[in-house]
């Protein structure tokens, strides 16, 4: 595998480049470079922590053992809507119960593997389990997510979102009201030492921010509340977990929150709005999503039931 350095990835480290390329560990590319497989303008890389610069070409002999042994199968029956593609990006509005990439307790039938077969180039880009993925969205959380159909694209859109430059809006319906209108949510998360699948709060965690915004507020039949959430961060189960340290947990979250009175039966989160600038021609891109038909429904729902309160209502 060879690939260029962009503008955005100059000066980093050759071994998070060659781990970007190729979506192998950094442990893994450690390795490869002790073995004489990494190498920049066709000169050995004898140090992974050496910088890489503007037009240099790094090429990692990737082993076919890697490729093998988490090699996906296309899958044409995995069903989701097309927002936007181009020859470098797809933008996915992921339907509710689609599990993103293989991982614990999921092996087939995720978007990966449609992915795969709609795309099949995307097979050579990032990890061989998570082709093209370039962040991702939890099993019942639907909307907007970014994919990329090049290595290129793939290392300049996994910079920017590391650099906070995609921008992603999130609707959710939550127990209770947050005690002001406006605010950031700013708490480390990491993992629950009682129960390592869930996440929480920590003063060891990592860094993460959630601003939240209050749109309508209800009473009946119990107080709830629809925000709108942005990212600074993207952490795992980051806005359940911080919506749930300021007591305002949201909807239908077994994990995290309550159940939702309609018994909808999933967490009430909507990834709505997302934008980023073209991973090549740097073009300013942005696209929204509506909710699916349940979260409409509750929202419907709540209205009908307090429209002689004045505390609901758009805001």
């Amino acid at each position: 595998m060879r690939e260029e350095i962009p503008k955005a990835l100059d000066g980093q480290r050759v071994d998070r480049v060659a781990a970007l390329m190729t979506g192998l560990s950094r442990s893994v590319i450690a390795k490869l470079i002790s073995q004489g497989d990494v190498s920049r303008n066709d000169q050995r890389v004898e140090n992974g922590s050496d910088r890489v610069a503007l037009g240099d070409q790094i090429e990692v002999d990737v082993p076919v053992r890697e490729e093998i042994s988490t090699a996906l199968i296309a899958d044409s029956e995995v069903q989701f809507e097309i927002v936007h593609e181009d020859e470098s990006v797809i933008v996915i509005n992921k339907p509710i119960g689609l599990v993103v990439h293989p991982g614990a307790g999921r092996s087939g039938s995720t978007l990966a593997h449609g992915l795969l077969a709609r795309y099949p180039e995307v097979a050579q880009v990032g990890e061989p389990d998570r082709p093209g993925i370039v962040h991702r969205l939890d099993r019942d959380t639907s909307g907007l997510l970014i994919c990329a159909r090049t290595s290129e694209a793939l290392i300049q859109l996994s910079q920017d979102l590391a650099n906070r430059r995609i921008h992603r809006s999130y609707l959710t319906i939550v127990s209770g009201c947050p005690e002001a209108p406006k605010g950031t949510i700013d708490a480390p998360i990491g993992r629950s030492r009682r129960a390592r699948t869930k996440m929480t709060v920590t003063e060891d965690g990592r860094e993460a921010r959630t601003h939240y915004e209050l749109l309508e507020t209800w009473r009946y039949p119990k107080q709830a509340s629809l925000l709108r959430c942005t990212l600074d961060t993207g952490r795992t189960h980051q806005i359940r977990v911080h919506l749930r340290a300021i007591n305002c947990p949201v909807l239908g979250d077994a994990t995290y929150g309550k159940r939702d009175p309609f018994g909808i039966g999933r967490p009430l989160l909507h990834s709505a709005e997302i934008s980023f600038n073209h991973p090549i021609t740097q073009a300013e891109m942005s696209f929204e999503s509506r909710p699916p038909t349940d979260f409409a429904e509750a929202v419907s729902a709540f209205r009908a039931q307090n429209l002689d309160d004045t505390a609901s209502g758009p805001t």
